[in-house]
């Protein structure tokens, strides 16, 4: 149970949901009617409100947008057969975004603020969320620093927003990468762990270079060596070689992924093999051609399992075994699948309910 905190609604005068089309959703280009909304004054939280979704007013001087203090999250609600709202895992994303909080000078949200505005503002929305299978509604909690100040230092005030957006699937088809030999997502000392929107600008050119080559996404190598992998795009990373998991341990450079932890948990439970340790590019392309590289995939809240079918390396293409032959990461979607929309137990009580 949660303490329940006293937050003002404004509901909006007439939903727009009759203006949306449920079976032609583009990821984050559609809006929920409300947003949650609370403010901090350099002392506590306060001004707590749900009100119409719309924009916002700010100053030209606004920190965030000079000395970019701003973090975010993503999550997901599902709607059950029997018309609940069910969110997956909703205290972890509040122990990163506080996390990442801590890493910028940002003040950390209490989790009955977090809870009570996500529970309510679920509940004003709740037919926003899809029913059709492989749909969602993407949440997204983030906070930015609100001094109208010119001045490298932290924020006394701030702003902390949670939105919605019903969405479909991320990917559509297995992606195509290409291993990362030359730019660095985050390095040891930085913040490649937080959800730092720095970090994602600090992604995009890279990524548009890789775009333009017929790629989806990147395979991001260490800043020190380039040497070992360390994510997949804005996903955690996992190879199967052997019928054994190996993923990149989570370090200051990496993002601690909600779904990763989850995928090696049900593995645990499943008594297959996991290993938690740095993977070398050399590793994993030596094991592409030994034939010994089972499956290749990113895990993360937006895609949960998004297939890798090629690997770019060097100037080649490595093609990895077919989807349809990939036990563990198709077993793992479709289990993760049910246990979000209810439809299987959920023996570690990862599903908040509505």
């Amino acid at each position: 149970m949660i303490d329940v905190v006293n937050i003002q609604t404004q509901p909006v005068s007439k939903s727009r949901i009759s203006e949306c089309d449920f079976d032609q959703l583009v990821f984050g280009k559609t809006f929920s009617d409300h947003m949650f909304v609370a403010s901090y004054d350099g002392k506590g939280w306060q001004d707590l409100k749900i009100v119409p979704y719309g924009d916002l007013s700010l100053s030209p001087a606004l920190s965030a947008l000079h000395y970019g203090q701003a973090i975010f999250e993503g999550l997901k609600a599902y709607k059950s057969q029997s018309g609940e709202a069910l969110v997956f895992r909703p205290v972890e994303n509040l122990k990163r975004l506080n996390k990442s909080a801590e890493r910028l000078c940002m003040p950390t949200l209490p989790e009955e603020i977090f809870m009570s505005g996500l529970t309510q503002l679920l509940s004003i929305d709740r037919d926003w969320i899809p029913s059709k299978p492989g749909y969602s509604l993407y949440i997204r909690p983030y906070m930015f620093a609100s001094d109208e100040y010119i001045g490298v230092k932290p924020s006394e005030n701030y702003i902390f927003i949670i939105f919605t957006s019903p969405v479909g699937a991320y990917y559509n088809k297995p992606v195509k990468v290409r291993v990362e030999p030359h730019y660095t997502r985050a390095a040891p000392g930085g913040m490649g762990f937080a959800k730092a929107a720095g970090n994602y600008a600090a992604s995009m050119y890279p990524a548009t270079l890789a775009l333009k080559d017929g790629y989806d996404q990147l395979l991001w190598t260490d800043g020190v060596e380039h040497k070992y992998f360390e994510e997949s795009g804005t996903m955690n990373v996992m190879f199967i070689i052997n019928d054994t998991i190996i993923t990149p341990p989570t370090t200051d450079s990496i993002l601690k992924g909600i779904t990763r932890d989850s995928v090696l948990q049900l593995a645990k439970d499943w008594g297959v093999k996991v290993e938690e340790r740095p993977v070398s590019v050399a590793e994993v392309m030596q094991a592409i051609q030994a034939g010994t590289l089972q499956e290749a995939f990113g895990v993360g809240t937006a895609a949960t399992i998004a297939h890798i079918s090629v690997v770019g390396y060097e100037g080649k293409d490595y093609t990895l075994p077919p989807v349809a032959e990939r036990k563990f990461s198709n077993k793992v979607l479709k289990v993760l699948d049910e246990i979000k929309t209810g439809k299987a137990p959920d023996p570690h009580n990862w599903v908040y309910r509505v």
